[in-house]
């Protein structure tokens, strides 16, 4: 099989496997595992794309794709074969590489901004308690919870919420949020949400972002199940979420994700996926990706 149709069949795969990997339910027992499986994916998805492109148009070379690519830009008398076509298709895929890394170069540099902004406001209006250590409380009476990622990353609650809530159910809330900052699930969040910016109409790019949401919640409330009873996380969860605030841009609050899914997993409290499993499915993963550096590297 060459290198063109190699790439396409896993193109393909990729491409039908993203729909049921979303509505698949065991991947939920282990979330750190199905995100590493999103992140492979994705990964494996961007590379066939390009490397379609750069294959069909390097295949008058009859070569692989590293040596035909070195012929090419190296000056070396051009096939019979290559006409304009194929240079037009080799630069398209060099175009949707360049575009990609300039998608994730600039949606860091803008929530780089955007989360700097939000920190001068926070260092005005927000305040320290000594019963909570390392986290800023905010006046406000909207019950609201969410963490501000970063290499200083910082939890943030409102004084409604801990009206609202128990002591009990602000540790679990505290422990949830202190999870996204520790794990930085925001470099997880962001290339799914780079390429959503930049290909905003393909649907299943959204699915994409919206199952990788969803896995860094149930992820975060794992963690927080570990630390705290389930049950208190539940019922800080669902008054948290009545209050419908929406965190602000570049934060991770406690309500992203589908609530009503995340409230189901913690309720059936499932058993995680057994070890040989996870280790068989990132093995999976990995052959998957290497599927395309197999033929644009080697």
């Amino acid at each position: 099989m060459n290198a063109t149709l190699h790439l396409l069949v896993t193109l393909v795969l990729c491409t039908v496997v993203v729909r049921p990997l979303a509505r698949a339910r065991w991947v939920w027992r282990s979330p750190r595992t199905g995100i590493l499986l999103w992140q492979m994916l994705m990964l494996t998805w961007v590379l066939c794309a390009v490397g379609v492109a750069v294959a069909i148009g390097l295949s008058p070379y009859g070569r692989d794709i590293p040596t035909a690519l070195s012929s090419w830009l190296g000056g070396a008398p051009r096939p019979a074969g290559f006409t304009a076509l194929h240079v037009v298709v080799l630069v398209t895929g060099f175009a949707m590489a360049a575009g990609l890394v300039a998608a994730l170069a600039w949606s860091w540099i803008r929530v780089v901004r955007i989360r700097r902004r939000h920190r001068d406001i926070l260092a005005l209006v927000a305040r320290e308690d000594e019963e909570l250590p390392g986290v800023l409380i905010l006046d406000h009476p909207l019950t609201v919870a969410y963490c501000l990622p970063g290499l200083r990353a910082q939890v943030v609650v409102s004084s409604g919420a801990l009206a609202a809530l128990s002591p009990a159910e602000v540790a679990a809330v505290l422990a949830h949020e202190q999870t996204h900052a520790r794990e930085r699930h925001d470099l997880v969040l962001l290339p799914f949400a780079a390429l959503r910016r930049l290909l905003p109409r393909i649907r299943l790019v959204g699915v994409m972002a919206e199952a990788v949401a969803l896995l860094v919640e149930m992820r975060a409330d794992e963690c927080a199940c570990r630390d705290q009873s389930p049950g208190l996380l539940a019922t800080a969860l669902r008054r948290v979420s009545q209050s419908a605030v929406v965190p602000p841009p570049g934060a991770i609050g406690i309500t992203d994700g589908a609530v009503a899914a995340r409230l189901a997993r913690i309720d059936r409290a499932s058993s995680p996926l057994p070890l040989l499993a996870r280790l068989l499915l990132l093995l999976g993963g990995v052959v998957l990706v290497s599927t395309p550096l197999s033929f644009l590297v080697v």
